[in-house]
């Protein structure tokens, strides 16, 4: 694994400009079709040894998402983004890009990192209106004007495409991790290097992994889970969750699933791609207008998929998700699928063996509940 310092330099050696893209959803495919190098700035935990810029600037009860955001782009953005791009989503990076701005040019910043914004509208009805249509002709014109690139919808198509096989190919990896073929670890760190590629590298990544895949047995259905959270579980985590014999039928995790699940596949042009692309979205917290959407969409997922139970990666200060959790662990457990809530702070990397017991204990708890059903199903076990 490198870090995302380590992978953005790669690109700049590229020839490209790269721009750092927050949070979790913006326009990739514009952005690519422009001759631009996305990257979005998300999953910045191993990038980072400190948060001593960013605390000076952001409260210590913000989440480590953030946090170790805007340290990454006070430490290293002077240097290695050649612009910022975010869109509205939660309260918290919903302001960061002014709070970023102020830190860069307290570090002594010669030359302002150049800033882009697109307002996602949160209802559904604005998402279909013109209000988005005028927000993307404002975002492309700036980036024309500031790095000399031109917008054609030819090459838009074309990265669209680009951005579609990659998707694909992580579907495909999600349904190599259901059967057994790909542990929670593996398809999770691939997923994460992924993350700091451009979309060129990810499709050969993701090829060069299901190459190398081979059949695998897979464990006992009683272990199958699904998991849920803003972030992937970190790779110490999907090593508990691995040694505890669980097998990821699929998730529900906002880096993972909710990012590639669903695009448009039929659109008139950028405009009309982006409203689908944001109104038929994979429902997600960050999404308001996605959100009453999500219990029916995270339950028929687990239950298309054979999920025994939901694991919740919780990210600690996520309002947005403890919001919808009990709601969540309440409609799952009426159709008898249990939840294991685990929180992460940012302090939590040097202290995760704590949650072996409760993963573990999980587990068990799982696979005794399929043995019973199972001497249900068959009458009993017989007698001696």
């Amino acid at each position: 694994m490198v870090t995302a310092a380590e992978a953005i330099k790669v690109m700049k050696e590229g020839g490209k400009p790269v721009i750092g893209c927050l949070p979790l959803y913006p326009p990739l495919e514009l952005i690519h079709s422009m001759g631009l190098a996305p990257v979005v700035l998300w999953g910045l935990r191993d990038s980072v040894s400190h948060t001593g810029d960013a605390d000076a600037h952001i409260q210590k009860y913000v989440c480590s998402i953030a946090r170790h955001l805007a340290q990454f782009v006070m430490a290293e953005g002077g240097d290695s983004l050649d612009g910022i791009l975010s869109y509205n989503a939660c309260d918290t990076l919903r302001n960061l890009p002014e709070i970023l701005r102020e830190g860069l040019a307290a570090k002594g910043a010669l030359t302002p990192t150049p800033m882009f914004r697109l307002h996602v509208p949160m209802t559904s009805a604005a998402v279909n209106g013109g209000f988005l249509r005028g927000e993307l002709l404002d975002l492309i014109a700036a980036l024309e004007e500031r790095y000399g690139v031109r917008f054609s919808e030819e090459s838009f198509a074309a990265s669209v495409a680009l951005y579609r096989r990659a998707r694909g190919l992580s579907l495909r990896l999600e349904e190599a991790a259901r059967a057994g073929s790909l542990s929670i670890g593996a398809f999770c760190g691939t997923l994460a290097r992924a993350g700091f590629l451009t979309v060129e590298d990810q499709v050969e990544l993701f090829e060069a992994e299901l190459a190398s895949l081979r059949p695998a047995a897979a464990s006992g259905p009683s272990c199958a889970v699904i998991l849920s959270g803003v972030m992937a579980p970190l790779p110490q985590v999907c090593r508990l969750l691995d040694g505890a014999g669980l097998r990821l039928v699929a998730n529900d995790i906002a880096s993972l699933r909710r990012s590639y699940a669903q695009e448009p596949f039929a659109f008139h042009d950028v405009a009309d791609y982006y409203a689908r692309f944001y109104r038929d979205h994979f429902p997600c917290t960050t999404l308001l207008h996605s959100a009453d959407r999500r219990l029916d969409a995270v339950s028929r997922l687990a239950r298309d998929n054979g999920a025994r139970g939901l694991i919740f990666i919780g990210e600690k200060f996520c309002e947005y998700e403890y919001f919808e959790l009990p709601h969540l662990v309440a409609r799952l457990q009426d159709e008898g699928i249990p939840s294991l809530a685990l929180e992460f702070s940012l302090d939590d990397d040097s202290n995760l063996e704590t949650y072996r017991t409760r993963i573990e204990a999980f587990a068990e708890m799982l696979r005794s509940s399929g043995e019973k059903t199972s001497e249900s199903a068959g009458g009993g076990k017989s007698g001696a």
